[in-house]
């Protein structure tokens, strides 16, 4: 599985690009998660003028995961906070795993994050092809 990790056209169009599109209007919502002190990269300081000037909202949460708490931090562009409380909802229950549709909620997770239809598209198969190449693999 690990000489398969490359991914396909449509998948990550946005990483570390993410202000950048926010800025221009042309993505409504950004979202940065990992374990907590697993990770430190999290660009608060490129958005971090922008939040203070209110061109952009800011709201972090701390998910209990076990073995390691989960945060999230997401910015969105005023008007479409709305998107950040559907995901934080989202992200609460993959971290409580009671997600009933992984496929329906990745999807609208891609649709809160600004992705167009193909891209998601894109993405689902790409994943699907992986879950499946998983179960070969066990």
């Amino acid at each position: 599985m690990d000489d398969d990790f490359e991914l396909p056209p449509g998948i990550g169009p946005h990483n570390d690009r993410e202000l950048e599109l926010m800025l221009a209007g042309t993505k409504p919502m950004a979202m940065f998660s990992d374990a907590v002190h697993i990770s430190d990269y999290f660009p608060e300081a490129d958005f971090a003028p922008h939040v203070e000037a209110g061109r952009i909202i800011r709201v972090e949460e701390i998910i209990p995961r076990p073995p390691y708490d989960m945060r999230y931090l997401l910015f969105a562009l005023p008007g479409e906070e709305w998107r950040i409380e559907e995901a934080l909802t989202m992200c609460r229950n993959l971290c409580a795993g009671t997600v009933v549709d992984q496929d329906r909620d990745s999807a609208r997770m891609g649709e809160l994050l600004g992705y167009s239809r193909e891209d998601i598209a894109v993405f689902l198969q790409h994943s699907a092809s992986h879950r499946r190449i998983f179960k070969t693999e066990q």
